[in-house]
């Protein structure tokens, strides 16, 4: 068995347990259409139902899919998403998840990384992902800085942790893979952040300065950054007009309440910490984000992971060497997981 079998019959198998009978739903593009037959043929010896469904690559992170996906989606038991663009933040999403369905999304992954991370230690991981999510529940406020001149403070009031550590097999679990993560939404945030990562973008040839203020991201420097938040701008403005912060359940508080159209896009969405050991920096968040000992940061949609605001575009950037300490427990101290 190659390395990629290996890595699809863990997808399929220890990961969502895919059962006998079960529908499952296989959500592609046209960049992931051989994977998605991988996948697809796993499943089925499982004895489930395997359907795959082909839709044009989305433009950035958090676009929703066309209806006839949203609809699949629904129906499914289980629901398997590798493509370009990540739907892990959308409302088709989030809704398939809230009717039990279990699911995972594999935003831009690529056969020789699914090879790759998913032959990570899976007890270490999963460990240091609930460590992470277990410390983030019931904070109050994490600070980040790094050598490159990151300094920023995250409420975390409200808020609980989530454990990306591979298990998806209960109703209604849902996750990211490959995995590797301990993550929160913040309630908001201030402060500056040096990224060597962006989501979309690839790999920037300096450190990107991000500064946020009152939980939204503010500016960005140079080229790299002015097209990064473009991107976010034109999701957001994008959002109908007048939709609610809360509109996925629940009215926003002061603290996260955000402006409505072009600003939502900017809002902090997400406080990260990688832990597959596996992970290496290639400009692909996807896996960037899961490198042990980094902090990734996201902007925009936040309502599937416990914040409050709803917007088509969710775009996550990699702090690297970071120090990180949540409540005064240092959780990274210069790039090494020291929790």
């Amino acid at each position: 068995m190659s390395d990629l079998q290996r890595a699809v019959e863990t997808v399929v198998g220890p990961c969502l347990g895919i059962r006998p009978n079960e529908d499952v739903v296989i959500v592609v593009d046209r960049t992931t259409e051989s994977l998605g037959a991988a996948l697809r043929e796993a499943a089925a010896r499982l004895g489930a139902e395997p359907v795959v469904t082909v839709m044009e690559p989305r433009e950035v992170d958090g676009q929703e899919p066309p209806a006839a996906v949203a609809a699949a989606l629904a129906a499914a038991q289980v629901f398997i998403a590798p493509t370009r663009r990540s739907l892990s933040h959308t409302r088709a999403r989030k809704a398939a998840s809230d009717r039990g369905a279990r699911g995972a999304t594999l935003p831009g992954v690529t056969e020789d990384m699914l090879a790759r991370l998913m032959a990570t230690d899976f007890p270490a991981m999963a460990e240091r992902s609930r460590r992470v999510a277990g410390l983030l529940t019931g904070a109050a406020e994490a600070h980040v800085s790094c050598p490159r001149g990151s300094d920023m403070t995250f409420d975390l009031r409200g808020r609980d942790g989530i454990a990306d550590d591979g298990d998806l097999s209960g109703d209604g679990a849902f996750g990211n893979l490959p995995c590797g993560e301990g993550f929160i939404s913040p309630a908001g945030g201030d402060g500056t952040l040096h990224a060597v990562s962006l989501a979309g973008l690839g790999l920037p040839p300096a450190p990107v300065e991000l500064t946020v203020r009152d939980g939204r991201l503010a500016a960005a420097s140079s080229d790299w950054g002015a097209r990064w938040t473009a991107l976010m701008d034109g999701a957001g403005a994008s959002d109908a007009e007048g939709r609610g912060e809360a509109s996925a359940g629940g009215e926003a508080s002061g603290r996260d309440r955000k402006p409505a159209g072009r600003g939502r896009g900017r809002n902090l969405a997400e406080l990260g910490v990688g832990t597959n050991e596996r992970a290496t920096l290639t400009g692909n968040i996807l896996e960037d984000e899961k490198m042990l000992g980094t902090v990734h940061v996201a902007f925009g949609a936040s309502a599937g992971i416990g914040g409050t605001v709803s917007v088509p575009v969710h775009l996550d950037c990699l702090i690297a060497d970071p120090t990180l300490d949540v409540d005064g427990t240092r959780v990274l101290d210069a790039g090494r997981f020291v929790l």
